[in-house]
């Protein structure tokens, strides 16, 4: 069976590292008007606070920044990625009760953004209101659909702006959900790319880590990429990802997931027991991401493990 791909953690991880560039790639009237040269503050523990308690489906990517506007105002940015799109009904709601409640509680202007990652292409909620007799509230909040880039796929190739790859992978991943092949041709693409665009070490290895985060391969495809990478490395002379690095990707994935599958088993069936944590700090990746599928409709801890 194909690993599934994890979205949420990668996305979280791309946009702490690159926020000033998601800016200027998704909303780019937006960030000339804030100061990049002053610091920003991600506010994520009082985000957690604020909306802990919203019932209104589950959050997928969540950041609410600080930042400063180029008029030396201080302003609030809280930008939503939504992966799956699952909550349909309720996302829109969701923008809007976000909103009042990081309004309410800094007493200032809050700017709601969206970029919707999802794969339906007619699904695109922008607003939400209400009205009751001659009262109206709601929330009107900019956004990005991810699937609109596929018509623009060249451009995003010319593109050095880290979140065009970062596009890319995620459409490609979409796109070959059921072609192995296919996905392992794209993804020995975009790892060539990161070195022919001139990024830094640094750049080529959080982007690569991206990339091998969302764009799963079974094992053996694996092998080969590692190989193929070996030898445009050699080729480039430019040895960025060793294999002690990329071992040191797995391994995060890997304690990911753990705590992921640890976590989730605890809110369903309370304490785990200790042959379990056993299995759990033993298994590799593709084992956790197998018996979090498992998870979905185990009755007892025991049928995830079966």
């Amino acid at each position: 069976m194909e690993p599934s791909p994890e979205y949420d953690s990668p996305w979280k991880e791309i946009l702490e590292q690159y926020f000033e560039d998601f800016m200027a790639f998704f909303f780019p009237e937006t960030h000339l008007d804030i100061d990049w040269s002053s610091e920003y503050t991600f506010l994520d523990k009082e985000l957690e606070k604020i909306v802990r308690d919203a019932e209104l489906g589950s959050r997928r990517v969540d950041k609410l920044a600080r930042v400063r506007r180029i008029n030396g105002e201080e302003a609030y940015v809280m930008a939503h990625i939504e992966i799956q799109g699952t909550y349909e009904s309720g996302f829109a709601k969701r923008m809007y009760v976000y909103n009042y409640r990081l309004f309410d509680r800094y007493d200032t202007k809050i700017a709601s953004m969206a970029v919707l990652a999802d794969d339906r292409k007619k699904w695109k909620p922008q607003k939400y209101s209400y009205e009751l007799w001659d009262s109206k509230a709601g929330l009107e909040f900019p956004v990005i659909k991810l699937l609109d880039y596929q018509d623009d796929f060249d451009k995003l190739a010319q593109d050095n702006n880290p979140f065009a790859i970062v596009v890319m992978a995620h459409l490609k991943t979409i796109e070959t959900r059921k072609e192995p092949e296919r996905r392992f041709r794209w993804k020995l693409n975009l790892i060539k790319m990161l070195y022919r665009r001139g990024y830094s070490k640094l750049n080529v290895l959080n982007l690569f880590r991206f990339i091998d985060w969302v764009m799963v391969l079974p094992k053996e495809m694996e092998k080969n990429l590692t190989v193929k990478m070996d030898e445009f490395q050699e080729e480039k002379k430019m040895r960025y990802v060793t294999n002690i690095e990329k071992f040191g990707i797995e391994k995060g994935l890997q304690q990911e997931a753990y705590k992921l599958i640890a976590l989730q088993l605890k809110a369903r069936f309370g304490a785990i027991p200790k042959w379990a944590e056993e299995k759990l700090s033993d298994a590799a990746t593709e084992e956790l991401e197998n018996w979090g599928v498992q998870l979905i409709s185990a009755k007892k801890i025991e049928d995830v493990f079966a």
